[in-house]
């Protein structure tokens, strides 16, 4: 089926669901053929021992088919978990350098079609530093993608201080992608990791940049968290009951007040609880279409969102005018 096929597809489907047009994607990944290729068995290695096969057929073609047919009129790209960082950083340097330049090409190829997140090779201070300027001043990256953690370090670490003290003089945009970590990935067995630990180490990361004081620090970075925030609206009473004795200082204007200016994607989210919990926790201007796109299929994100009860303001404002805000540089 044509590109072009597809898009009279999405024609008829915005005529159904005029709210849903225009839409962009923030949670959308890119596979590097290269990546892939010297990295299959590493992969592998952090997923359970399995690679899918959405990682052997990625390609930028198919991702604008998918996109086409459900009115994503424009996707930020990252890279998914594992990231670049396998334990040795000057590999990690490298790699970040040339997803990033990969990421970079295909926003100027297909343009107005292509945003992105760039890649740093963390937990490599020094790499990072320098991947934030090349990326951000020089390649023009919409902002940058971490994953919640590195090596049992979850990204309130002071380890981080100095990267996130680069990003927030920057006010930069950081999506932050849930990774399984090392400690976690055995726990149950016949259990895929993906069911719990992927969801959780969401949470772990915002509780530990909450309890750390980071997001008080940090004010001017915009957080972008995936899943709807994982479990934490679930655990909102849990962390005020079971926080540390220094809370009131580490957090003085609330939990509340710190995570409502936090923003989430909706991918694998778009389910009627799901949903419900996150706007119980945040306001719709802090939710964002996301799709995890090409791991789960573009669709069930866009065409779930149709079966939430949203009314029509609510379903643009996650759809399209709430990234917007974020990313002005995408075409309006």
């Amino acid at each position: 089926m044509t590109v072009e096929s597809n898009r009279s597809r999405s024609a008829l489907a915005q005529t159904q669901h005029p709210a849903l047009s225009r839409l962009i994607d923030v949670h959308h990944h890119i596979i590097p053929p290269f990546y892939l290729t010297e990295n299959r068995d590493r992969i592998a290695g952090s997923r359970g021992g399995q690679i899918s096969a959405a990682w052997l057929t990625w390609t930028p073609e198919a991702a604008l088919v998918a996109m086409d047919k459900q009115g994503v009129s424009t996707a930020v790209v990252s890279l998914s978990s594992p990231s670049v960082w396998f334990g040795d950083p000057q590999a990690a340097r490298q790699t970040a350098r040339r997803v990033n330049e990969y990421a970079a090409e295909l926003v100027r190829a297909y343009k107005g079609r292509f945003g992105m997140f760039a890649s740093l090779p963390l937990p490599d201070t020094d790499g990072s530093l320098r991947e934030i300027e090349y990326a951000l001043d020089l390649l023009k990256a919409d902002g940058i993608g971490l994953l919640t953690s590195y090596d049992n370090r979850w990204l309130g670490d002071p380890a981080y201080s100095q990267v996130f003290e680069e990003l927030n003089r920057r006010k930069a945009v950081v999506f932050v992608h849930p990774t399984i970590p090392i400690c976690c990935r055995t726990l149950i067995p016949d259990v895929s990791p993906f069911v719990a630990e992927i969801p959780q180490d969401t949470t772990r990361a915002i509780t530990n940049l909450l309890y750390s004081g980071s997001f008080g620090r940090y004010r001017d970075i915009r957080f972008i968290f995936c899943h709807g925030g994982g479990t934490m609206p679930s655990v909102v009473g849990r962390l005020r009951h079971y926080g540390p004795k220094d809370l009131d200082t580490k957090v003085p204007n609330g939990i509340e007040y710190e995570l409502k200016r936090l923003y989430f994607d909706i991918a694998s989210s778009t389910t009627r609880p799901s949903i419900a919990a996150l706007m119980a926790l945040v306001p719709i201007s802090q939710i964002l279409l996301g799709s995890d796109y090409p791991y789960v299929p573009l669709e069930d994100a866009v065409e779930g969102m149709t079966q939430l009860s949203l009314n029509s303001a609510n379903l643009t404002a996650i759809g399209r005018e709430n990234a917007l805000r974020l990313f002005p540089r995408l075409p309006s």
